[in-house]
């Protein structure tokens, strides 16, 4: 903590070119049952940026997840790209099936600008000292973090901002088009209030907003809340019916459309869902899960959630109800088209991620257990 306090009392504002190391993908290889089709990282689709639109470009975040994947594309682009991190953890890491080589040439060329986004005097003093041409913030979350990056750099040519359809007022009309009312209460209103403070600021914005996301290294409990179950061989627990309709688009696929609207005129001022091109129900999910890692079909199980008192645990990690988007609009204006359907994009996480043993969080069975007890009372 004193290391930082100290880097954000400096003048000038402390960058580093970073060492190639390799990051540890530690955990016990697992095996599937079947073979799946493995995916290389490719940019298919991707820009041809030649060198004179080579851009200084400024990344909020980078490290976990989305921005692990968008800051690839954007260096082979030719881009200078900067990480803005408190530097908790490891700037760079090596992908699974990324060559020795092309991890070198990426770490080599990642600059990292270490510091809170909190601290608004440093973000504005830093900032403005850099004069960066694009912002992308993947993890801002409030319009008062993003008001100091504007202060810093009047110049800015462009703002691109990861948003949610979360934002959507929940409707019986679906799917959510960018049209649609949206919900000042819900819980991701700071970026509701962002979007609106770009828009007010005048500023060369652009918005994306994900349904749910997943891809090897989510941190969220997507694919990983089922392939934990899958390889245990327990039930899987699900509420109500099972067809409540929901969506989920591949982290790669979200980063081609981060790069498909830098620079892009059309994408001026606007706002894109972005997502898979099919819906699925919580029960096919579970079965599609199932299908991409080799296991055989799962066992389901129905509750009614009312019956139960989890008390702060989650039992079930989507929302119970129908929730998907169109992204017809991210196609026409932007000519992006998802590249993974949902079972090979589950097989790319499974394989690239959980299959080799790496998670974020452990398993943890207490509320499976609750309603799984209780369905064996009844059946009895």
């Amino acid at each position: 903590m004193a290391r930082l306090v100290a880097v954000q009392q400096q003048t000038q504002p402390s960058f580093s070119l970073l060492p190639s190391s390799l990051s540890d993908f530690n955990g016990t290889r697992l095996h599937s049952q079947v073979q799946c089709k493995r995916r290389v990282w490719q940019t298919k689709g991707a820009l041809q940026v030649s060198a004179s639109s080579s851009k200084n470009i400024l990344i909020m975040g980078g490290t976990r997840f989305i921005g692990v994947f968008l800051s690839r594309l954007l260096v082979k682009e030719g881009h200078q790209v900067t990480l803005f991190t408190r530097g908790k953890a490891p700037i760079t890491q090596q992908l699974p099936g990324e060559s020795d080589q092309d991890y070198a040439d990426f770490s080599s060329k990642i600059l990292h600008l270490k510091g809170d986004r909190k601290d608004f005097e440093f973000v504005k003093t830093s900032l403005a000292a850099k004069g960066f041409d694009v912002v992308y913030d993947i993890n801002g979350r409030e319009a008062v973090e993003v008001e100091p990056i504007l202060d810093a750099l009047p110049k800015l040519e462009q703002f691109i901002y990861c948003s949610s359809a979360g934002v959507y007022l929940k409707s019986d009309l679906l799917p959510h088009s960018e049209k649609d009312a949206v919900d000042p209460k819900s819980r991701h209103k700071g970026k509701l209030e962002t979007e609106s403070l770009l828009e007010s600021r005048g500023v060369n914005w652009t918005s994306i907003r994900p349904v749910y996301i997943y891809g090897p290294l989510n941190y969220n409990p997507v694919e990983e809340w089922f392939f934990h179950r899958l390889r245990a061989g327990r039930p899987i627990p699900i509420p109500n019916s099972g067809i409540q309709m929901t969506q989920l688009g591949h982290v790669k696929d979200l980063a081609k459309a981060f790069i498909q609207v830098l620079g892009n005129e059309k994408a001026s001022q606007q706002v894109f869902n972005i997502s898979g091109e099919k819906y699925v129900t919580f029960d096919g999910l579970a079965k599609a899960c199932a299908k991409a890692a080799g296991f055989p079909e799962p066992e389901i199980v129905h509750y009614n959630p009312k019956d139960f008192d989890f008390g702060k645990k989650k039992a079930f990690p989507f929302r119970d109800q129908h929730f998907f988007a169109s992204i017809d609009k991210a196609k026409h204006v932007l000519g992006w088209e998802p590249e993974f359907d949902l079972v090979e994009g589950l097989a790319d996480s499974y394989n690239l991620d959980f299959g080799r043993g790496t998670y974020r969080k452990e398993a943890d069975f207490f509320t499976d257990d609750l309603i799984l007890g209780k369905n064996l009372v009844l059946q009895a």
